[in-house]
């Protein structure tokens, strides 16, 4: 019998053409005596940063259309994800625009029919098995089984939901769901990864520093720009400033990076590779974004483990909690997506008020891939 092929829908801008950093390009040509423009200044879809209109102006230009650079890696990516599923190039441009963006995905992306090609702003009316966008109001409102955001800056502010950080982690993500994850269970007798992905309030945290004081199991130091809570210790992440996170981020310094709740975490190989080297446990409390890489990374030695909370007790969690309002607001909206992803881990967990028999859970699932 033929194996099914998923159909996976792909945004254009900034998912396949350099769109926002095009502009941002342009703007600091078009003005050479003020301070540069970054990237990491527009902070939302739309209207966010310095020159807003005029990078938004370039966005009905056809000339812009016609020259914007194809991402490092873009075609390669649609080549090999062509390869196992029918894929969909989804694009919203102004109707002067349509022909050049036209004769370019034709052009670009000659392993796409040209029947593949849809041109038009409703995006949520589309039926699909994934959906890679790096538009947070596209991916909320998507009718595909899977909606993944493609991380960037201006789409920090939604967490919790499906997401990756690169080419790489995306094709990955899909082979899981074509495989219906198939593989075999993960395997972590020899050293490995236990991811724990769950909405906030599901007691993941808990869950870990029970799990460190077995032995075998170490948590790797994170790092993160949010603040410290008045409860967590100096061993509890490296606490750095946003400019210092993200100059280590380009530099390299991480196997992994996710934004939650607006401030960004990371996890240094350095941190990881010792801790599985030896023969234990790195115990990782992470959102789906950080765990997808993860298992690309580690493969059949990453376990992802999903931790569900009633919903209620994950709200009285939440607000409980040492952060300010708009940070428990964000949170408590991200729930619907969040308990979504417990379909892309490996094993899922129940978690009461006493996280020990969670604990023991896991405990259980790592000693049975032996």
């Amino acid at each position: 019998m033929r194996k099914y092929r998923i159909r996976i829908g792909l945004d254009v801008d900034d998912t396949l053409y350099e769109c926002n950093s095009y502009a941002v390009t342009i703007i600091n040509r078009n003005h050479p005596d003020e301070e540069p423009m970054r990237i990491e200044e527009i902070n939302s879809w739309g209207r966010s940063g310095r020159h807003a209109d005029e990078r938004i102006a370039l966005y009905s230009d056809p000339e812009f259309v016609r020259t914007q650079p194809i991402t490092e890696g873009a075609q390669e990516f649609v080549k090999k994800l062509s390869e196992i599923a029918d894929v969909f190039l989804i694009t919203a441009v102004p109707a002067r625009c349509m022909s050049a963006r036209a004769e370019r995905l034709v052009r670009d992306f000659p392993e796409i029919p040209s029947q593949n090609i849809i041109i038009g702003t409703r995006k949520d009316v589309i039926s699909l098995d994934i959906m890679l966008d790096d538009g947070a109001h596209n991916i909320s409102n998507s009718r595909a089984a899977y909606p993944v955001l493609f991380r960037k800056p201006w789409n920090t502010g939604l967490s919790g939901i499906l997401s990756v950080n690169s080419y790489d982690d995306f094709l990955h993500f899909c082979e899981m769901v074509r495989n219906s994850f198939s593989e075999t269970f993960p395997r972590l007798k020899q050293g490995g990864v236990l991811c724990l992905v769950g909405p906030s309030g599901s007691s993941k945290t808990e869950i870990a520093n029970e799990l460190t004081k077995l032995e075998g199991f170490e948590k790797p130091l994170t790092s993160t720009t949010r603040p410290r809570r008045s409860t967590e210790g100096e061993g509890a992440y490296r606490f750095i400033g946003e400019e210092q996170f993200l100059r280590e981020m380009k530099a390299g310094s991480y196997i992994e990076t996710t934004v939650y709740s607006g401030y960004h975490f990371g996890t240094s190989e350095k941190d990881i590779a010792p801790i599985v080297e030896r023969g234990g446990v790195a115990v990782i409390p992470i959102d789906i974004c950080g765990a997808i890489t993860l298992k690309n990374l580690y493969r059949n030695r990453a376990m992802l483990v999903f931790t569900r909370r009633e919903r209620a007790e994950a709200i009285k969690s939440i607000i409980s909690r040492d952060i300010d309002l708009e940070d428990k607001t964000r949170r408590i909206m991200s729930l619907d997506f969040e308990y979504r992803n417990s379909e892309v881990c490996d094993v899922e967990v129940a978690v009461g008020d006493d996280v020990c028999p969670a604990v023991q859970k896991i405990v259980e699932l790592i000693r049975q891939g032996e």
